[in-house]
């Protein structure tokens, strides 16, 4: 196949037909949608990676290996007479046309809370869904566990669940770390599950806080690698091997590498 300055979206579906071909790539051709399935989570956070980096080339290369994903379980799917990619295509403008009964129908929606209501009502009319746990249970189980607690109690707030204000979701985090602290001595079952509690009600506080937990973590965890590299570079400085500092004096470092950076 020639290169070219431009391609379509047949282009890409025949290039996968193509490799899928018994004398296709030896990789692509034995491929499941079971083998591939972690691919397109991982690819669609290489395409934040590159959002968060400002390099559009970059986001739009790693947009396409997201498509990719799409053609491929397309591809997959069509070979066994399932569904094929005009499928797919026809699903999601089916459902925006659907979802959006405040701009293809008759609702109203004159702002962006009104917009969501009207998306949920007709989501649960399209998936039949009739009660409020079922709400709950329609959040996937396979999303990022902050983002999942984060989804369910956005949900359930929907219902009227939820703490009148942010004081109510303190109160329920202090709770949650004396009930961990009570069972850290006992068994390690119990010791997880109030664990998983904590982080639960830790999740609902940011919720208060507007802070989005994935990425308050995510930047929580940046913030550790770069003040550990300080606190290397700090001992390696002094001609310290850090690995074999004690504990006290790699507290030392680190306390050192905080006071650099204007910490307090």
């Amino acid at each position: 196949m020639e290169l070219k300055d431009k391609y379509s979206i047949q282009d890409l579906i025949d290039i996968v037909v193509r490799l899928r071909r018994p004398d296709g790539c030896p990789w692509d051709k034995v491929q499941t949608h079971q083998s591939i399935k972690k691919s397109m989570i991982e690819e669609t956070y290489e395409a934040i990676d590159a959002l968060d980096s400002g390099d559009d080339h970059a986001f739009a290369n790693e947009l396409g290996d997201v498509l990719l994903q799409v053609v491929f379980h397309s591809v997959m799917a069509d070979e066994r007479g399932a569904f094929g990619f005009d499928d797919v295509v026809k699903e999601i403008c089916t459902k925006l046309i659907t979802r959006h009964t405040h701009v293809f129908g008759k609702d109203k929606a004159g702002n962006e809370e009104e917009a969501l209501s009207n998306w949920e009502k007709n989501k649960k009319k399209e998936k039949n869904i009739g009660t409020y746990t079922g709400v709950l249970k329609d959040v996937p189980k396979h999303l990022p566990a902050l983002m999942r607690a984060e989804k369910i109690q956005k949900k359930a707030r929907g219902f009227g669940f939820d703490w009148d204000d942010i004081s109510g979701a303190l109160a329920k985090v202090r709770e949650e770390t004396d009930e961990l602290a009570a069972a850290a001595g006992g068994s390690a079952e119990h010791a997880r599950e109030e664990y998983g509690d904590l982080l639960f009600s830790v999740v609902n506080l940011g919720r208060f806080l507007g802070a989005d937990p994935e990425t308050a973590l995510t930047a929580a965890s940046n913030k550790f690698i770069g003040r550990f590299e300080k606190m290397e570079e700090l001992a390696v400085k002094d001609g310290a091997d850090l690995a074999k500092l004690t504990l006290d004096e790699m507290d030392a470092y680190w306390e050192k590498a905080k006071c650099e950076e204007n910490i307090i």
